[in-house]
């Protein structure tokens, strides 16, 4: 029960009639000294001198501002993306949308454009999101792209039409540079590059080689048996 008290554990007896039989014992009273002496020398110990790293893991750290030049130029892109859905949403609110395109069609083309401002502009804040936003934004600029120059040849668009599409292939552009960026970050926990220089042939050392887990991108734990535990 004196056991049970030191290590924090609920004590099966209650702790007054403990306390009764330990003043009465003088086995179990130098018992319980001794034991608490030896629980504190253990658990309470002076602390050791370490060296400083805080300069050295500053030093390593990642910038704070990722890519900052091409995502304040992705913040702008996003901008006037935003002001051309915009003004496209008011334009199809005060007149009939030409071309003979239904007022449905022609509401949920302005708001594609407003939703990919607003990706444009979260992917310029938050870089690690513009990986998601990458194939989705490709696709669309390239099929765009396609029927654009159809328009164009047709004369089903005008080339002041077709301009305002230049925001969706600058974002695109910046959009890649801003993922590059965030990507070529070290990751937490991978050895750095010049620990893999120090050795002979490959450059890299059986301690440090990926695992089978590493390479898969998946994490390192996987079930080892098939069967319901008996």
């Amino acid at each position: 029960m004196l056991s049970a008290r030191l290590d924090g554990e609920a004590e099966p007896v209650p702790a007054a009639e403990v306390d009764a039989h330990v003043e009465q014992c003088p086995d179990c009273s130098t018992w319980l000294v001794r034991a608490q002496a030896l629980t504190r020398t253990i658990r309470v110990r002076p602390a050791q001198p370490a060296p400083d790293l805080v300069a050295a893991v500053l030093a390593d750290a990642p910038p704070r501002h990722i890519a900052l030049a091409p995502r304040l130029a992705l913040a702008a892109v996003a901008i006037v993306q935003l002001w051309l859905a915009l003004a496209q949403l008011l334009a199809g609110a005060t007149s009939s949308p030409a071309h003979g395109i239904t007022g449905h069609l022609f509401n949920e083309g302005a708001a594609w454009n407003l939703a990919l401002g607003i990706g444009l502009l979260v992917a310029a804040v938050h870089a690690h999101r513009a990986a998601g936003l990458l194939p989705t934004l490709g696709g669309f600029v390239a099929v765009l792209g396609a029927f654009s120059v159809h328009d164009l040849l047709t004369g089903a668009a005008t080339a002041a039409r077709v301009l305002t599409h230049v925001p969706l292939l600058a974002g695109l552009v910046l959009l890649c540079l801003v993922h590059r960026a965030h990507r070529n970050l070290p990751t937490p926990g991978t050895p750095a590059q010049h620990d893999h220089d120090e050795h002979d042939g490959s450059g890299e050392s059986d301690d440090h080689r990926p695992t089978r887990a590493e390479k898969r991108g998946r994490g390192g734990l996987r079930p080892t048996a098939h069967r319901r535990a008996a």
